[in-house]
């Protein structure tokens, strides 16, 4: 019997508030397709939270069906995407984005974000009409190691893809874990001008599912519905994501969520740091990954649910431990006497 998984933070449903407002509102008769009173009332709360009044904005169900439609939308046959080598398109998508006909180069990156010399050099290769013609910039805030780009780092990669002719598109997966982390120098009202779409995590933030696409660009809004409808997004009782960011957005519940989650994984971080155990990368975001002996691994998986992450040594490995807007406290303490107790 397992005391509590650390696997993700979408292991539970939603936050008791979406639910009672998906029951409020069953009964009422509403247009379907996005078109709503309440999909149009969140996307007017989002306009107003990310302070981009002319953005348009879309609702679809998960991340990769958001960033499907996204980056497919921005880019010609023969144009490609630039990602770091741990993002989510590039080993969590199972070739979501290459299956639609578009090349993906993976480049090494530091700590999980993509770094300036490295979009250079990609452009630079690829010059002429023998090769694919990299477009779009894909980047992931907090990333898939736990770390975010402070402001300067967002404003510098925004800069150059904008020297570069590149659109910058941000996954948000975890969003509101970043602009919640303690290290977060970003509000949402300042990253949005920064990138030419981004969207908004609710799957992974107290939402039963779903994530707010933002289109920032002008030049990308054009037809995207058609985009949303070719790829199954477009829901005929699009009423349900409509309603959860409503209620997520409506007084910031969103951030209460997230930060509820960082708390948590701070608590954890703390607790094992104590123990004497190293850490893979610096997060201060709701994953983090400490290193630990194959012996307290082995110990740990007959307790807990989490995962693997990466070969350390013949000794050791990384693992991922993730919490959510729903970890109680006492699961926390109890992992770190369990982890204690096995040192």
């Amino acid at each position: 019997m397992f005391k509590f998984s650390f696997q993700n933070d979408y292991s539970e449903g939603g936050h008791p508030r979406i639910l009672k407002a998906l029951a409020r509102t069953n009964l009422v008769q509403e247009p379907g397709y996005g078109e709503d009173t309440y999909s149009q009332q969140a996307a007017d709360l989002v306009r107003q939270k990310t302070g981009s009044s002319g953005a348009d904005v879309h609702f679809v169900s998960g991340g990769t069906q958001a960033n499907i439609i996204s980056l497919s939308s921005m880019l010609k046959s023969f144009e490609s995407v630039i990602s770091v080598d741990t993002g989510h398109i590039c080993i969590h998508e199972a070739g979501a984005i290459e299956a639609t006909g578009h090349k993906v180069h993976a480049l090494r990156g530091l700590s999980g974000k993509i770094t300036l010399h490295e979009i250079e050099q990609i452009v630079a290769e690829h010059y002429f009409e023998h090769m694919v013609r990299p477009r779009v910039v894909y980047i992931s805030q907090s990333t898939e190691l736990g770390t975010i780009y402070s402001a300067q780092e967002l404003g510098d990669l925004s800069a150059l893809c904008k020297k570069l002719g590149l659109y910058l598109y941000l996954d948000g997966a975890r969003l509101g874990a970043a602009l919640t982390s303690p290290k977060a120098d970003l509000t949402l009202a300042e990253l949005s001008p920064l990138v030419d779409a981004f969207y908004i995590g609710g799957t992974k933030n107290g939402a039963l599912l779903g994530e707010a696409v933002v289109i920032n660009n002008p030049e990308l809004q054009t037809d995207f519905r058609f985009q949303i409808k070719q790829r199954g997004g477009l829901l005929s009782k699009g009423r349900l994501l409509g309603i959860q960011f409503l209620e997520l957005f409506k007084d910031d519940l969103y951030f209460d969520l997230a930060r509820h989650a960082n708390q948590m994984a701070h608590k954890l971080t703390v607790g094992i740091t104590a123990l004497g155990y190293p850490f893979l990368t610096d997060s201060l975001t709701n994953q983090i990954f400490p290193i630990f002996p194959d012996s307290v691994i082995k110990q740990l998986e007959t307790m807990y649910h989490f995962y693997t992450w990466s070969f350390i040594d013949p000794q050791h490995m990384s693992v991922r431990l993730v919490t959510s807007w729903a970890t109680p406290e006492p699961a926390i303490d109890e992992f770190l006497v369990d982890l204690k107790n096995l040192g």
